[in-house]
């Protein structure tokens, strides 16, 4: 059974967990109606505060990974950080390299797990959780996005990687970046979407006037209605989102959010107070694509293979 079908299996048991928590939260409802047993009360409402459902979720993400020939693996930077990887059962050397980097909104598996399959089957696919995402930490004090850059080529280099082209998303696409620039003979080609790579104060500052929230708040959200504002400025199609209940946003935050949340904060906080650079590095690779931010008309090269902001 080829790893298509395995996932169309799962899927049916998805849609008939989804069914059964649904009434299960029409009955948390209307909790009212039933006798106010504290037992009773109590049991259903530390299974909806407990992150039951995006624990199963994120096992069968990971075996799902593992259905597209990718296997986990930790790869110790020094004594003080690890990086972890999902990396290719049997690496094939007439197949590219490609790296592959989440955002910060959530881990690598949630945020590939439409790209994998595809991509696996045509490169030699590495998918790193960034420090302080997933099971990669790092003891030390630094939060720059070119620490980031500098400890995943390491982290690749010890897993035996040579040239490679890399992807990365958001926060992603600014490590990707900085991985690019300061290896330019290792890195073939680079994929940057949605990331802010070089812009003024100004620009800076009516992007934040126009989100119009605290970035921090919802980039690492602590209600749901900062993750539901998290995800509708991620997705354009989030109709969706009328239909999730609070409780299961809630687990989200619970599973993802709770862990290295003051590090994260922290990474944020670099971000925002840094100075803005317009004029940043032109970098060398072969491939790139459009990036927005701010309005159209002010759109400047930063890359001479068609990255602009």
């Amino acid at each position: 059974m080829d790893s298509k079908k395995i996932w169309h299996f799962f899927s049916f048991y998805f849609s008939t967990i989804q069914i059964v928590f649904r009434y299960l939260f029409l009955i948390i409802q209307n909790l009212s109606r039933f006798p106010k047993h504290p037992f009773i009360r109590n049991a259903i409402s530390d299974l909806f505060h407990a992150p039951v459902i995006v624990t199963f979720m994120d096992t069968m993400l990971l075996l799902y990974f593992h259905l597209c020939n990718l296997s986990p693996c930790t790869v110790d930077i020094d004594d003080q950080t690890t990086i972890h990887f999902f990396t290719p059962n049997h690496r094939k050397f007439k197949k590219p390299n490609l790296v592959i980097i989440h955002g910060y909104g959530g881990t690598s598996r949630w945020q590939f797990v439409h790209q994998v399959r595809p991509l696996s089957n045509r490169f030699n696919l590495y998918v790193p959780d960034l420090i302080f995402f997933g099971k990669s930490y790092s003891a030390g004090a630094d939060r720059t996005e070119v620490f980031q850059a500098k400890c995943l080529v390491e982290g690749l280099k010890r897993l035996g990687v040579g040239r490679f082209s890399v992807y990365g998303i958001s926060y992603g696409g600014i490590v990707a970046y900085h991985m690019a620039e300061m290896n330019p003979l290792e890195i073939d080609k680079v994929v940057i979407v949605s990331s802010a790579i070089g812009y003024t104060e100004e620009q800076k500052e009516r992007q934040l006037t126009r989100i119009g929230r605290r970035i921090s708040g919802f980039l690492v959200p602590e209600s749901p209605q900062d993750l539901r504002f998290l995800v509708s400025l991620s997705m354009y199609r989030n109709d969706f989102l009328k239909w999730v209940p609070d409780f299961f946003f809630r687990q989200f935050i619970n599973a993802m959010y709770k862990t290295h949340r003051k590090e994260r904060l922290e990474m944020i906080e670099h971000l925002l107070t840094k100075d803005a650079d317009p004029n940043v590095p032109i970098l060398t690779q072969a491939l790139g694509i459009k990036i927005k931010v701010g309005d159209p008309q002010e759109h400047r090269p930063c890359c001479k293979y068609g990255i602009t902001l």
